[in-house]
């Protein structure tokens, strides 16, 4: 069975990190391989939360997976705390990191134009590296912006980017996909969760690979909920190990984000519990 290293955060109650990915990847018939980066009792989205920070665990752990050989078919990681946990990460690479081995990055920084509470240059330069390790990654508009220009920058473009009418503003989200993908030397880049008004609100998602530019709709339900990034990224990880086309995968993402998130609506979740995607897991498999 092919294995997939899932380099994130524990949470126990809000569905995101590892608690969204380990039964998406399960689900689609890949191995999850937990490496935690800390145990939280719920996500940071709550009023209050209690983090016990894993960091200086990972290396142990890295330690008695080389013993055994372990040679992971994807990596996959997402929100770090810190530029220490970026740098245990990148060493990880160096470690386990194979030709073959599909490596995606969602590289958590920010949304909605502003960087997170947890934004550094620091972290971004880490996250710069861990993207040119990278094969395919998932930001969000705000990180794509983030990672080819930095915080200040960033905020200029993106308010220009909300300015800028319809067709004119998804051609350009095209050409930083394309920025992307170049100037990181990257197989594919997909950005997530654009916004889109036509015939009703939409959410969009551009995947550029091999020089070509294709966006996914689907229509917005509710509003922003957590863990939805991760549950995105995971099923593009696990199907890009099986070996699926990339457009697949984002269909795949985009039909069963879609699903759940109607459901989630339907039971008047709280967006810091996440969505309500278990029902719809079999349509994965």
């Amino acid at each position: 069975m092919k294995k997939i290293a899932v380099i994130q955060d524990l949470s126990g109650l809000g569905k995101c990190s590892l608690t969204a990915a380990i039964p998406v990847i399960s689900v689609m018939g890949v191995q999850a391989v937990p490496l935690p980066t800390a145990v939280l009792s719920n996500q940071t989205g709550y009023p209050s939360y209690y983090c016990d920070n894993y960091t200086e665990h990972m290396e142990q752990i890295m330690d008695e997976w080389e013993k055994r050989g372990f040679s992971p078919d994807g990596i996959y990681t997402g929100f770090l705390a810190d530029e220490e946990q970026a740098d245990k990460i990148l060493d990880f690479l160096r470690r386990f990191r194979k030709e073959k081995t599909v490596v995606l990055v969602d590289p958590v920084m920010g949304d909605n134009g502003g960087a997170y509470g947890i934004y550094t240059e620091g972290l971004r330069e880490r996250m710069v590296q861990l993207v040119r390790s990278a094969q395919v990654i998932t930001p969000n508009l705000t990180e794509a912006l983030l990672l080819l220009y930095g915080k200040e920058e960033m905020e200029k473009r993106y308010a220009g980017l909300m300015e800028a009418d319809k067709e004119e503003h998804l051609e350009q989200i095209g050409k930083i996909g394309e920025q992307l993908v170049e100037e990181y030397g990257l197989k594919a880049a997909v950005i997530t969760g654009v916004e889109y008004e036509k015939a009703g609100l939409q959410i969009g998602n551009l995947a550029v690979e091999n020089g070509r530019v294709s966006w996914c709709f689907s229509p917005k339900n509710g509003g922003s909920y957590s863990g939805t990034g991760d549950l995105f990224a995971s099923v593009l990880s696990a199907g890009l190990v099986k070996g699926m086309s990339m457009m697949t995968c984002v269909e795949l993402a985009v039909n069963f984000l879609s699903k759940a998130i109607a459901q989630t609506v339907q039971e008047g979740t709280d967006r810091n519990d996440g969505v309500c995607f278990e029902k719809f897991l079999g349509e994965l498999c």
